[in-house]
């Protein structure tokens, strides 16, 4: 159904929905673009208003083919909407969830095209603060580049800034994706343009493995594990690749490369990862019931005890979202962990990558093997313990009380 947006746009058909609200597609003077129309009561957030209206000028004034522009933008009673250029493709998100991972050459030509706009972005002195897979949308119009990579194009900048009101996140709270979040964020630092480089060395990470490197489970753990944990090795990638990912990583922001200079060191790596194969690595915590289908069947109540795999890089928060919705979430508001959480360090949150079909420790299938080695030993045992039992009973003579028959094979006859 078509609604009117503000005198100049009309809005015709939802393409995706979103924590911070609705985009669709929609009809303006110039043709066809994509609106995206805030949640009504952050439009009724006379704060948020102002600093919507605030934002005007930098929103407007960020053009770069790597970056998804903003048009216009629309206050109109309880509508709030950004009017954006419309990109025919898909984003990111929905393209690892169709292959899982990409191979290496196509992951860093992607990656390079968004620093390519992050560069952009902070030379006008603008951190978008949410770059994630969600936000990356591919033109699959525009010509194809290394690795058969469409181009990628960053958008929803300004949109996290916007919702990040000193009235809503106070001193106390954080505005992010938890995979995604650079350490100095979850400590409670402002954040400035090294949090989009971490973001965006994470999504590689992701890219590459299938998975991030410090994602899974609680909003909480993944919080600490940015601050405490160092990031694990993938096998089968060239070492100046993983020594560029390190660097990004790097828990302290200043040793972080500029947009920039990450994207010029990725399109010189490209060379080098021409026909390279997708990696084959197994996400740490996600383990298919499927692994060991013999322990499953002999073992149902192992089976109800398998972890469920789960999703990476999305936090549903909407009240009342439909689960295809959830990973189209923008922002999380959390709160800021206390000093002596993020002081217990990485122990027993290890994750590092397995070889392909090899079972995770601590997973379903790993107990199930330790617990078939355990019975092992402890039949070894028990045979062991009942071999020196029987050679103490043939050496006593088997009597109770140790005296048994005697051997009178060479004894003297008995005296009558």
């Amino acid at each position: 159904m078509a609604r009117k947006i503000g005198s100049r746009y009309t809005a015709h058909q939802i393409l995706g929905r979103g924590s911070a609200g609705t985009v669709w597609l929609g009809e303006g003077p110039d043709g066809p673009v994509a609106i995206k129309l805030l949640r009504e009561d952050l439009a009724s957030d006379q704060e948020l208003v102002s600093r919507f209206v605030q934002e005007r000028t930098a929103l407007l004034g960020l053009e770069h083919p790597h970056v998804v522009s903003v048009r216009d933008l629309v206050v109109d009673g309880n509508d709030l909407a950004l009017v954006m250029d419309l990109v025919r493709g898909t984003d990111l998100r929905t393209r690892l969830d169709r292959e899982r991972r990409l191979a290496p050459e196509a992951a860093v030509a992607v990656v390079a095209d968004v620093a390519d706009g992050l560069a952009a972005a902070h030379a006008a002195g603008v951190v978008h603060r949410d770059v994630k897979p969600e936000n990356v949308l591919l033109d699959m119009q525009g010509p194809l580049g290394p690795g058969g990579a469409h181009p990628a194009l960053l958008t929803d900048f300004g949109v996290a800034k916007l919702i990040d009101t000193p009235r809503r996140t106070r001193a106390t709270k954080i505005i992010g994706t938890p995979d995604y979040l650079a350490p100095e964020i979850v400590e409670g630092l402002p954040p400035r343009a090294a949090v989009d480089i971490y973001a965006l060395a994470t999504v590689l990470y992701e890219l590459l493995a299938g998975f991030t490197p410090f994602g899974g489970g609680h909003p909480g753990a993944v919080l600490r594990r940015h601050v405490t944990e160092t990031v694990v090795p993938l096998p089968g990638i060239p070492d100046e690749l993983w020594q560029l990912l390190v660097q990004c990583l790097a828990k302290a922001p200043a040793s972080r490369l500029r947009a920039s200079e990450l994207s010029v060191r990725l399109r010189e790596l490209l060379p080098m990862l021409a026909g390279m194969a997708p990696l084959d690595v197994d996400e740490p915590d996600a383990e298919q019931q499927e692994d060991d289908p013999e322990e499953s069947a002999a073992s149902p109540a192992a089976a109800s005890a398998a972890e469920p795999v789960r999703r990476r890089g999305a936090v549903p928060l909407v009240p009342g979202a439909k689960p295809a919705d959830s990973n189209r979430d923008t922002h999380t508001s959390m709160r800021v962990p206390a000093p002596d959480e993020l002081a217990g360090g990485a122990r027993g949150t290890a994750r590092a990558p397995r070889a392909a079909g090899a079972p995770r420790p601590g997973s379903a299938r790993n107990r199930a093997t330790a617990r078939r080695r355990r019975i092992a030993v402890g039949a070894g045992a028990v045979a062991l313990v009942a071999a020196i039992g029987v050679g103490t009973w043939l050496a006593t003579g088997g009597d109770e009380d140790g005296t048994g028959p005697q051997d009178t094979r060479n004894s003297a006859p008995a005296a009558p």
